[in-house]
């Protein structure tokens, strides 16, 4: 059995202390029942608390300072079968070697579907 899937998403707003991005609900995120993909969901908060942690640098394969997570908790409230996600990510603590970040990704309608709290170290 051949399983694909492709994960895509836009950031509307980025400043010092909040990133803000948007990923629509297309087929390749979504698991057998029509839902989106607990993996999906989780790939997107991080990558938008990766992008609050490294501002506004461009990330490229073996730099120095990647915000690598070491640690990721997540509930998982809801979900749906179309539409949009948006996550929003702030911080909850900046550090110079740890930084945590919260994401919160909402559905339709500002409908809570992952907390999400991300710990990162960055590399050296």
């Amino acid at each position: 059995m051949k399983v694909e899937g492709h994960i895509a998403f836009t950031v509307v707003e980025q400043t010092a202390e909040r990133v803000v991005s948007e990923m629509p609900v297309t087929a390749g995120i979504k698991n057998p029942y029509g839902t989106v993909h607990a993996g999906a969901t989780l790939w997107f908060a991080d990558v938008t608390a990766t992008m609050l942690v490294m501002g506004r640098n461009d990330a490229s394969e073996g730099m120095k300072g990647f915000p690598l997570a070491i640690n990721l908790n997540a509930n998982l409230i809801g979900n749906q079968t179309e539409g949009t996600f948006k996550a929003v990510s702030t911080f909850v603590k900046r550090g110079r070697s740890v930084s945590v970040v919260r994401t919160e990704v909402y559905g339709a309608g500002d409908k809570l579907i992952a907390d999400v709290t991300t710990n990162h170290i960055l590399s050296r």
